[in-house]
């Protein structure tokens, strides 16, 4: 098979998550979600796995800047639980440390552990960039949070194991592409539920025009599991990313679409795509 882009270096959560999804096809690394994406428009990738957003830290608020321009598709999402681990250079003890470094997401995920050990911390471009630079760099009193692939990548010693401040850190992840692949409506006991549309709207600059836009999602008993808001284009031009459980096919999707249409000056449909099996489980947390 083809490659799959990710931002982040080998070793980094984006590159486990292509692993699991896509363990057939070849992981190429690039150093932002800009190279990420135009990998994807030139056709060197066949997919891109991005990072959206975390349980813990948020939003990834660069996807959010580049999904709208991007020309780009969804056709799939992955959850998948984090685990960040402590690593320092090889001999290294917890005493002898002073700073860490780590992408901004995942210090945030771990905020405890380096109070406990009052670490100075250092935002770095990923995770597994910082554990490669920390090996490159020799620093005897600097530590780097990622994941354990990346410590057996770059020869680093794993001080602890599971040090994000929640259990339930969780990311969720986007299946990107250059072409639409969407997902035929559903007929089966799951029905609206197994199946996610994505996209984005402006409502017009009028009073209460976002409140009667989403009024249709509520009379057509539609699940609207997202809704975020930007301004890409200054404070009066407010941009909506939603997602919702149902497929634009089906009736009272079709239904909500077009009461929304009609209180917007731009809506694009993102992609349709199966809900993530894990998606299920986590609505029952």
């Amino acid at each position: 098979m083809g490659k799959i882009a990710f931002q982040g270096e080998l070793g980094a959560n984006s590159h486990i998550a292509c692993q699991t999804q896509y363990g057939a096809m070849e992981p190429m690394p690039c150093a932002t979600f800009d190279e990420a994406f135009a990998a994807l428009k030139s056709g060197a990738a066949e997919l891109a796995m991005m990072p959206v957003e975390n349980t813990v830290a948020g939003r990834v608020a660069d996807i959010h800047r580049l999904l709208p321009g991007s020309n780009l598709y969804i056709i799939g999402e992955h959850f998948m639980r984090v685990n960040h681990c402590l690593l320092a250079l090889p001999g290294t003890e917890e005493r002898d440390l002073t700073d860490v470094h780590s992408h901004e997401m995942a210090l945030g995920q771990c905020r405890k552990l380096i109070a406990e050990l009052g670490l100075v911390p250092h935002v770095a471009a990923d995770t597994a960039g910082s554990a490669r630079d920390l090996a490159a760099n020799q620093s005897a009193h600097h530590a780097a949070i990622a994941s354990k692939l990346a410590g057996e990548i770059y020869g680093l010693d794993v001080l602890r194991e599971n040090i994000e401040d929640s259990q339930s850190n969780t990311t969720r992840f986007l299946v990107m592409s250059a072409t639409p692949d969407d997902a035929e409506p559903e007929t089966t006991s799951g029905g609206d539920s197994e199946i996610i549309t994505s996209f984005i709207f402006r409502v017009r600059n009028t009073p209460s025009a976002l409140y009667k836009a989403l009024g249709g999602f509520a009379t057509n008993n539609v699940n609207m599991t997202k809704l975020e808001s930007y301004q890409p284009n200054g404070f009066l031009a407010t941009q909506f990313y939603a997602d919702i459980e149902g497929h634009p096919d089906s009736e009272p999707v079709r239904l909500a679409l077009e009461e929304l249409n009609f209180y917007c000056s731009k809506m694009d449909i993102l992609g349709v795509y199966k809900a993530a099996p894990e998606r299920a489980a986590l609505k029952d947390e």
